[in-house]
């Protein structure tokens, strides 16, 4: 199976997660961090989600699970520990024409979900199409060490600064130029040695010296 990859708006949509354990708690902590609206259905569930519950993070609908719970959703989670729950989630999701990702499934899924890394607004995804979930685990974290939290601080100087050229600089061939120039300049080490200051002024340099 070749997977298409996509990165997708999830706020605020509803998304539907079946479980309460940890993986569906990982699962919860991911949308709610990408503005999603979540809906968790389990009789049980972690105190992580409890905690989630009580900062109205989520709402929580403390039964078992029914069809009718999927109606209005943009996304399903199944993340119980049945089979063949797993699998009655799948199969009402694709009646219902909804996305569905049963964890531990792919044969079941719509969509995979990949290893991912994050740093503020770069993520970096891994995804082996289901072959070696295992695989795409190490190269996450040989990634997590190359690319640190700098990156992210880089992004948000750049997104400031990009507002900045593209009203100053109006021939487009000259401002593809100057982000080019811009990413692979000494910022990021800049930033990586604490000086932020240093970094925004290189930054800033190259944006006036190529008006």
């Amino acid at each position: 199976m070749k997977y298409y990859p996509i990165s997708l708006d999830l706020k605020d949509k509803r998304c539907v997660v079946v479980g309460g354990g940890g993986v569906a708690e990982r699962k919860v902590k991911s949308l709610i961090a990408c503005g999603a609206v979540v809906r968790v259905i389990s009789p049980n569930i972690t105190r992580g989600l409890s905690k989630l519950k009580s900062g109205n993070k989520i709402v929580h609908l403390r039964r078992g699970y029914r069809r009718d719970d999927l109606k209005g959703a943009f996304l399903v989670f199944g993340a119980t520990s049945s089979g063949d729950l797993n699998s009655r989630i799948a199969t009402d999701a694709k009646k219902e024409r909804t996305l569905v990702n049963i964890v531990d499934s792919p044969a079941k899924c719509d969509f995979i979900v990949p290893a991912s890394i994050n740093r503020g607004n770069l993520t970096i995804s891994i995804s082996t199409s289901g072959a070696s979930p295992a695989l795409a685990r190490f190269l996450r974290q040989r990634l997590e060490k190359d690319y640190g939290s700098e990156y992210g601080k880089f992004l948000k100087i750049m997104e400031r600064l990009r507002h900045e050229v593209l009203k100053k600089v109006q021939d487009k061939t000259n401002r593809k130029r100057i982000f080019e120039e811009m990413v692979k300049s000494d910022a990021v080490r800049l930033i990586k040695m604490g000086d932020e200051k240093g970094a925004v002024k290189r930054l800033r340099l190259m944006t006036e010296t190529k008006g």
